[in-house]
């Protein structure tokens, strides 16, 4: 997660970043300044208006009246004015009206008054005063589209575009790039930059305000495909996912309010992380998951080893748990015979397979064959009562289908299957599993499954997190699983195939936007290739862009970082970072946990949160030592304050997380933590690219001898 970097514009000198104050004189800040002002009345007026609607006489119902006040409540919430942040970020100036023929005015091609432009302010949402007329754009609007990807090569009929510097929610400064006018020198916009590197408390903020041009590229592709973004530290992916599930609800949203979004993290810390970003962009009903709450049908109290997990997250459960399944389905050895009145019907047993064995042939989930059963069986009854001639209805074959005949055969045929009884049973039964793996896993795979303390029940077993995604596969082969519109599944580098195979059944008939980047996988199951995970999500069709210009992570830091990549992702493109400012970088050796905390208590004399990542193994320690120099803290998922700023952060933990200073603690522990050397190398690299404007690497014992 990242911003995006400057412009290739040219830029004029900000006005000086002074205190707002009244409008005074008619400078265009202070013209600025008093259409701020009329936005922000104009947007509580909106507010007021959706406060004061009277539903009590337009709702049939009670249901509809609540589902109404449900409605105006998330409305007046979306219309919020936001304590610091600013309504608008930028400004456009046409050289025409958008939408009409660039040819129909020859003067647009000469430099004209400001006033003689149509001029249009970029917020984060729409904004019109009570004649309803537009204040502010939504970003989203195609007519902002410019505001991210015009330039002196393509002006795209812009004749200038202002972006503005706040304090808060107060403006200060402005910047100016006139596109249309050759003469212009092309230099880096100095706002833009120092929005890019303004320090961060708290969560994750939008980057709606300096997304690039190949970030909006992604953010604005249409629904239906979906898209892969393979992307370094500090490049803007998740960012980038997150703003294009905010434009996908303005483009989409009446189609997408019927079928349901998801933006599915890595962990709760995660999650808790970027959960402020959509709400304020106005966006109020994404739902946020891991994968555990996806799958969550049993209760998770259990760990599996490296080898277990692995074979249980394989893409060859999927066919193991189908063999098991099916497997319950037997051919009948006997007729049916259905009594009504004083006839008796017969369906003779070789009539009957040959109903089983088309269900079974068409592919069908399991339950929805096993429904169909008895209709096809009472089917074929009303046939025989037909040709007896009688004159058999609808509502005679649904009591036929319900007659305890027929029950008792689809019992015995096609008996009723609960899916975590079903993994129970491969799970604990050595015969079963070898049985329906035959041929899929080896013997060793077999043994390294298999609970060396089977449970008796399904709520006593001690249930992995691989488990819960077996289940989650098996009741989906029993009942399909509803599809979402959209999801966006982020650092989706560590997912198993299995796991993949659970995000994409909920997206089946919708869209989804993959986050991650190849060499931050540290599982050992890490995804190899993005083509071999995409062919598991279920969209093997799915179109990859790649992120290589870093936004966040200083040149120094991720020179230093990618030094591993040769050893963790060979061939991988390393990031090109576009910061101004360089930041700082140091490698400290030191002596002790002391030394540790002094360079803590250093970063934080500094302006910014403040990361102290360490090996899992290494966090008490660091904490007792941090709380004995008078230090206070944070856990991961907790949010920093200005009193606060300092975050303890496990190794394990620190994907996708982002402190302006980090102090990385004992590299060498970082990688003697995980199973093997690559993954925890890789891990590493994680835990170096977490720092946005410096980091200070600590260490008593040597080096990895891949950072030499």
């Amino acid at each position: 997660m990242s911003t995006p970097s400057t412009p290739s514009a040219p830029s004029t000198p900000a006005a000086p970043s002074t205190p707002p104050a009244a409008p005074v004189g008619d400078d265009p800040l202070s013209r600025e300044r008093a259409h701020l002002a009329a936005s922000r009345a104009a947007l509580r007026a909106m507010r007021a208006d959706v406060e004061s609607l009277d539903i009590r006489d337009v709702t049939a119902n009670w249901v509809n009246a609540q589902a109404l006040e449900r409605q105006i409540a998330e409305r007046v919430k979306a219309l919020a004015d936001l304590d610091g942040t600013p309504l608008f970020f930028g400004r456009l100036d046409y050289l025409h009206a958008p939408g009409v023929d660039r040819a129909e005015g020859a003067e647009g091609e000469r430099p004209r008054p400001e006033a003689a432009y149509q001029t249009l302010h970029i917020g984060r949402r729409h904004v019109h005063d009570a004649d309803g007329d537009p204040m502010v754009i939504d970003w989203r609007a195609p007519v902002a589209q410019p505001f991210y990807r015009a330039s002196r090569k393509d002006p795209m009929d812009v004749a200038l575009r202002r972006r503005f510097g706040y304090t808060g929610g107060d403006l200060t400064a402005y910047e100016d790039e006139h596109l249309s006018d050759p003469a212009e020198a092309e230099v880096a916009g100095r706002l833009l930059q120092q929005e890019i590197e303004r320090p961060r408390v708290g969560p994750m903020r939008d980057i709606v305000a300096t997304i690039q041009p190949e970030q909006d590229e992604i953010v604005r592709s249409g629904l239906s495909g979906t898209v892969c973004v393979q992307g370094g530290p500090g490049t803007g992916k998740t960012a980038v996912g997150l703003h294009r599930v905010a434009y996908l609800l303005y483009a989409h949203r009446e189609r997408l309010a019927r079928t349901g979004t998801l933006v599915v993290g890595p962990n709760r810390s995660f999650l808790h992380y970027i959960e402020q970003v959509l709400p304020a962009l106005g966006e109020l009903t994404v739902r946020q998951a891991t994968v555990d709450d996806l799958v969550a049908h049993v209760e998770v109290r259990g760990a599996d080893d490296a080898d277990a997990a692995a074979v249980k997250g394989d893409a060859r459960m999927a066919e193991v748990l189908r063999r098991a399944l099916y497997a319950h389905v037997t051919m009948p050895t006997e007729a049916v015979v259905v009594v009504r009145g004083s006839r008796r019907w017969r369906v003779p047993a070789y009539e009957v397979e040959g109903i089983v064995r088309e269900l079974l042939e068409r592919g069908i989930r399991y339950g929805a064959a096993r429904e169909a059963l008895p209709q096809r069986i009472a089917h074929a009854v009303l046939v025989q009562m037909e040709r007896a001639g009688e004159a058999p209805d609808g509502r005679v074959q649904n009591a036929v289908a319900r007659t305890g005949a027929v029950k008792a055969a689809v019992k015995g045929i096609w008996p009723a299957v609960d899916p975590a009884r079903l993994v129970l049973r491969l799970l604990a039964d050595a015969d079963f599993l070898a049985a329906h793996a035959d041929g899929i896993l080896t013997a060793q795979e077999q043994k390294a499954i298999l609970w060396t303390r089977p449970a008796r029940s399904v709520k006593s077993a001690k249930w992995s997190s691989a488990d819960a995604v077996l289940i989650d596969e098996a009741a989906d082969l029993i009942e399909r699983t509803p599809s979402l519109g959209h999801v966006v599944l982020d650092e989706a580098q560590d997912l198993s195939p299995m796991q993949y195979r659970a995000v994409g059944r909920r997206c089946t008939t919708g869209s989804a936007t993959v986050l991650g980047d190849l060499a931050q996988g540290t599982t050992p199951w890490a995804t190899r290739s993005w083509r071999e995970a995409l062919a598991h999500l279920g969209k093997p069709d799915a179109v990859v862009e790649e992120l290589t210009a870093g936004f966040r992570v200083p040149t120094d830091v991720i020179a230093y970082a990618s030094r591993l990549l040769p050893h963790i992702a060979p061939g991988l493109a390393p990031v090109r970072s576009v910061r101004e400012n360089p930041g700082f970088f140091e490698v400290r050796e030191v002596t002790g946990a002391g030394d540790v905390v002094g360079a803590c208590r250093e970063l934080l004399r500094r302006e910014g949160s403040v990361g102290l990542i360490a090996a899992d193994a290494r966090v008490p320690g660091l904490a007792e030592a941090l709380t004995a120099a008078g230090i206070g803290h944070l856990g991961p998922g907790e949010e920093t304050t200005r009193e606060t700023r300092l975050t303890l952060v496990p190794a394990s933990l620190a994907k996708g997380l982002e402190y302006d200073h980090v102090v990385l603690d004992e590299p060498r522990a970082v990688v003697d933590g995980e199973p093997d050397e690559r993954t925890g190398l890789r891990r590493l690299y994680v835990a170096l690219t977490r720092a946005v404007s410096g980091l200070i690497v600590t260490h008593a014992a040597p080096l990895p001898p891949q950072l030499a």
